[in-house]
């Protein structure tokens, strides 16, 4: 299996007090046309993980450490016009809110075009066959091209960050809770279209969540986030059979069992005492 992405003892602080670690010493890799969930509750380093590999860290913190190597290429020493061609053209992203994500003033085909505009240079007739044909891949009628974000349901909302994020046809797919603000039934469906778009494109993905039933339905290998490190990570199969840390147990327990038998519950942070 070829890799595509390997993140090596990652660890990213603020700026302005160093010594506090966000995200440390990270590790781990996502292969072309697999898919590694990283999971881990809010504020676990999840996203901010995501955002250093795009080199969308907000300015008042600082990659302290660490390699974010890319098909072979070392995205840490990219100048920012040389981010800009990787963002979007050779990966791509979902961001958790659609609705913040767009913009409200432009129609969803402006915006789902300007990558295309940028990256590739379509313009006129080539350019409007191409929006359209992304909007009926991610299952919207082509007619809503003209469309305000505000005029859409979140659903079809997340479906239009979807087209944007595949229109230039990336190596690579970071989704980070794309269904986190969706009804059940929606959710499965945005989960199955990015199942099919990535098995079609043969894209490798890394899809950031909290939700292990998520894991369990589209994730080839886990990483589990806690407090900013990975405290386990392995094949889907290996952490939800067998899991090893505390930590990955207690997520577990809050999952509930198909038949509804298991009751929800807080995870219980007594077995921190165990590994303090």
């Amino acid at each position: 299996m070829s890799e595509l992405l390997r993140i090596a003892g990652l660890t990213i602080t603020p700026a302005a007090m160093p010594e506090r670690l966000l995200v440390n010493n990270v590790s781990f890799a996502l292969d072309v046309g697999k898919t590694t969930c990283i999971v881990g509750e809010s504020g676990s380093g999840k996203s901010l993980t995501a955002l250093a590999v795009m080199g969308l860290l907000p300015t008042a913190l600082k990659r302290q450490s660490g390699s974010i190597s890319f098909q072979g290429s070392e995205l840490t020493v990219c100048s920012p016009a040389q981010m800009r061609d990787v963002r979007g053209k050779r990966i791509g992203m979902i961001f958790q809110e659609p609705m913040t994500s767009l913009n409200p003033v432009l129609n969803i085909g402006y915006q789902i075009g300007e990558s295309l505009a940028v990256h590739l240079g379509l313009s006129g007739k080539a350019l409007k066959t191409r929006v359209a044909a992304l909007l009926e891949q991610v299952g919207i009628p082509s007619e809503r091209v003209s469309s305000y974000p505000d005029e859409l349901s979140g659903g079809q909302r997340q479906r239009v960050m979807i087209a944007m994020s595949i229109a230039c046809e990336p190596s690579m797919l970071i989704a980070d809770e794309p269904t986190t603000a969706l009804d059940v039934t929606v959710q499965a469906q945005i989960l199955a279209l990015l199942s099919e778009l990535k098995q079609r494109m043969n894209m490798g993905m890394l899809f950031i969540t909290h939700d292990f039933g998520v894991v369990a339905d589209i994730a080839d290998d886990v990483v589990v986030m806690f407090r900013g490190e990975v405290v386990e990570s392995g094949t889907v199969a290996d952490v939800l059979g067998n899991p090893q840390h505390p930590y990955t147990r207690a997520l577990l327990d809050c999952v509930p069992d198909a038949d509804g038998k298991k009751t929800l519950k807080p995870i219980d942070y007594a077995w921190l005492k165990e590994v303090a």
